[in-house]
């Protein structure tokens, strides 16, 4: 947009934010294509201009990264993009990852002043004018690739490549340190490729983020897995210091009769092979599904949604998601929960699965489920699933795929007993200020390793305090800013 074409700023009083484009629900349970279009230009300026611009900033509190939201969403107001992507990058390499994923509506948009009941507004789209950016740099071949420091003579390794790890990597390259990342799958994103289905993120935009840090400086080794290719003892003696962040990838099953056989699959198998393998292009690829009639997913979170939702474009005759508790306790995002019901998912609420049914080959063939009621609230604070006695139901299904929580695989700190973990979960334990391990001063860790399965924006922010804080431990060997 030319200089003397940019609008002025000013304030959009519309109550609701401006509406995001997609594809119709008929049509896109036949394709894996991003569902949400995203905004045009004049929609992103429209809806950057809703943002009040008021003093006390409260939706950057609410962003786990501390991204300047007023400051970019006015310049993409002004129709300044290049200007507003430089300003989200200062905090957030990730924009076109971030608008698409992060669950903006538990975090800074219900932070927004604009939220509030007396405003009668909803909040702004910040989610939506990040994603607009994120796809504006990538479609002008914007390189808006920050200055990195002198090199400091300091190296650093990264373990796993997922957001933590990526944040901690852009992060501390940025500060001048020798920066390696190990990842054990052929693909760096971690759950940002594997379990993140194409239809919610192209995987060409996670490849394009990533080539942003190669530029920068940050090396890659992949097919590695630490603790089995190298003892993470000997990447410690190699590196200045290290930042574990592995995520968590160790499936949790539900213990119940016939989660052995043919056609059970957890939610990290089901989604590793359809997103990282390419199972729904066989027999292009060689890492198939199988073939689905009838599937149940059980879970109700928003992996649960990418299977169920996955399961759909893989065209089965009939797509169960199955959930002990009722719709208000549902933890997945109120967008998924919509478009998982507008695409067709049967929901069978208020049902606990009790066994999974062989077809006496050694195959699914159905599984039974408890009918609940709600009784009083757990220490969650949702209301206790109590079975109804007597009452149960059979689905008939050839594949059931369980989505119910994962944690975080034992392999890298088999070998590490003096790195201490907490004793029933299996997550590292750090000082909570630093990411700092309790036990070894150079390493420190983040993300889902250090809390169990949470969202990409707050294993974001653990790579942004960690590599703070291993920034003044390198330079001056206290995590205290020097």
């Amino acid at each position: 947009m030319a200089e003397n074409s940019k609008p002025s700023y000013k304030f959009n009083k519309s109550k609701t934010k401006v509406p995001m484009r997609e594809q119709k629900p008929e049509e896109r349970i036949f394709n894996f294509e991003e569902v949400p279009l995203g905004y045009t230009e004049q929609e992103a300026t429209c809806e950057g201009q809703r943002c009040i611009q008021c003093k006390d900033k409260p939706c950057v509190s609410g962003c786990p990264v501390g991204v300047d939201i007023p400051a970019f969403m006015r310049l993409v107001g002004e129709g300044q993009y290049e200007d507003a992507l430089r300003k989200i990058k200062e905090t957030n390499f990730l924009p076109a990852i971030c608008g698409r994923v992060c669950p903006q509506e538990d975090q800074c948009e219900l932070a927004c002043n604009l939220n509030k009941p007396q405003q009668e507004r909803q909040p702004g789209g910040v989610g939506r004018v990040e994603r607009f950016l994120g796809d504006y740099a990538m479609e002008h071949g914007l390189n808006v690739t920050p200055k990195c420091d002198p090199p400091t003579g300091k190296k650093v390794a990264i373990i796993g490549s997922g957001p933590a790890g990526l944040t901690a990597a852009s992060d501390l390259c940025q500060r001048g340190h020798d920066v390696t990342v190990f990842e054990a799958l052929h693909k760096p994103g971690g759950v940002l490729f594997y379990g993140i289905p194409e239809f919610r993120m192209p995987k060409a935009i996670l490849v394009k983020e990533i080539d942003g840090l190669r530029q920068m400086g940050v090396k890659f080794v992949m097919n590695y897995p630490v603790g089995k290719a190298e003892p993470l003892k000997s990447i410690r003696d190699r590196f200045d210091a290290t930042f574990i962040a592995t995520g968590a990838g160790l499936p949790w099953f539900l213990n119940i009769p016939g989660e052995n056989l043919n056609g059970v699959y957890s939610a990290n198998e089901f989604l590793t092979r359809v997103n990282l393998m390419g199972a729904w292009r066989f027999p292009e690829t060689d890492t198939p599904v199988k073939e689905i009639k009838r599937i149940a997913v059980i879970g109700a979170g928003n992996t649960a949604m990418d299977s169920a939702r996955t399961s759909k474009r893989l065209r089965p005759k009939k797509v169960y998601l199955i959930y002990r508790r009722s719709r208000l306790e549902m933890p997945a995002r109120a967008e998924e929960i919509h478009h998982a019901e507008e695409e067709g998912i049967e929901f069978n609420l208020l049902h606990a699965p009790l066994r999974i049914i062989d077809d006496g080959t050694g195959a699914v063939c159905g599984i039974e489920c408890q009918e609940m009621e709600l009784g009083e609230p757990d220490a969650s604070g949702r209301r206790r699933p109590v079975p109804i006695e007597g009452k149960t139901k059979i689905f008939e299904v050839d594949t059931v795929v369980i989505a119910t929580g994962q944690g975080p695989n034992p392999l890298l700190t088999a070998d590490v007993p003096e790195l201490k973990r907490d004793a029933r979960k299996g997550t590292i334990i750090v000082d909570e200020k630093t990411m700092q391990s309790v036990t070894w001063p150079d390493v420190f860790a983040g993300g889902d390793i250090v809390t169990g399965g949470a969202t990409v924006i707050l294993a974001m922010g653990a790579g942004r305090l960690a590599a703070n804080a291993m920034h003044s431990f390198l330079m001056t060997g206290s995590t205290q800013p020097a």
